[in-house]
């Protein structure tokens, strides 16, 4: 079982620290756990009750009868909202609970009901970016299990692959040459799977290289299909201190195309980017480019 800080709730959540803290005074329905030194946490059962709590709050429950509900009438009440169409925040917090509870059918109807009926790429800009987003810095400071990192990665990884599987790209004059690949050692794919999915639905053609590539790998790929753009994310690699160079080198060894970068490594930090290499601080960024080029 996951440990949380009231930090990690709040990032999970999206409630602020404050307002958890009002509810366990004033309510006292929850009740975080407190380390040998007094530090509180929560743990699992935690935070799907707080997740539980916010979807009701922002369906028209009223905090004070929530906090007066039995556990069982509560989530029998989750349950009928979640079955309902949601709202893209309420989306979010049902695919976080089906991560915390590794519920696959659960997730997976979430998903497929959203593609179904506002197609894969709202999908993603609306849902399942915002949810990586949320949860991704945790997954970097370990404060979720692996297991629910492989568990959500998986099933998103699968639908990805199905709908690239699925597109028939027509090739033209206007159409560009993209390299996709991850660094050595980075392993998080799903950013650069959805770069796949939509630079192929725009007619681009498309050298997908994958995860934790060696550098003269990619020179060698490189030097075989001259593209016009690499495109790659830093979610955990490289380390901190290696990026700038990395960054550098990349600029400096393929000058005669555009470098398009992304990734936590990289979004909110001061790196010095030179000529030939863009970040893109959100997918919806990459989609406007990808769109004025087409």
């Amino acid at each position: 079982m996951s440990t949380y800080s009231i930090r990690d709730i709040e990032q999970l959540s999206g409630i602020k620290a404050h307002t958890i803290r009002i509810w366990e005074q004033r309510y006292n329905f929850i009740k975080p756990k407190r380390t040998d030194t007094n530090i509180r946490y929560y743990d699992d059962e935690d935070l799907k009750l707080i997740l539980n709590i916010s979807l009701l709050k922002d369906n028209g429950h009223k905090i004070s009868k929530i906090s007066k509900m039995p556990i069982e009438d509560l989530k029998s009440e989750v349950q009928k909202i979640t079955e309902q169409k949601l709202g893209y925040s309420d989306q979010i917090h049902a695919l976080t609970l089906a991560m915390v509870d590794l519920d696959e059918k659960h997730f997976d109807k979430l998903i497929s009901t959203n593609i179904l009926q506002i197609g894969l790429e709202r999908t993603i800009t609306k849902i399942i970016a915002p949810f990586f987003n949320r949860i991704g810095i945790l997954w970097q400071t370990g404060a979720i299990n692996p297991a629910h990192e492989h568990f959500i990665s998986n099933l998103i990884r699968q639908k990805l692959i199905v709908a690239i599987d699925g597109q028939i790209t027509s090739l033209d004059e206007n159409s560009k040459k993209f390299l996709l690949f991850l660094p050595e050692g980075e392993l998080h794919e799903i950013s650069l799977l959805i770069s796949s999915y939509i630079l192929q639905s725009r007619d681009h053609q498309v050298v997908y290289l994958g995860q934790n590539l060696p550098f003269p790998d990619l020179e060698i790929v490189y030097n075989i299909h001259r593209p016009d753009y690499l495109l790659s994310v830093f979610t955990s690699y490289p380390p901190h201190n290696e990026i700038q160079g990395f960054i550098y080198k990349l600029s400096d060894r393929f000058r005669g195309s555009t470098v398009l970068l992304s990734g936590l490594q990289l979004v909110g930090n001061s790196f010095d980017f030179p000529e030939n290499v863009l970040l893109f601080s959100k997918i919806e960024d990459m989609i406007s480019f990808t769109d004025s080029i087409s």
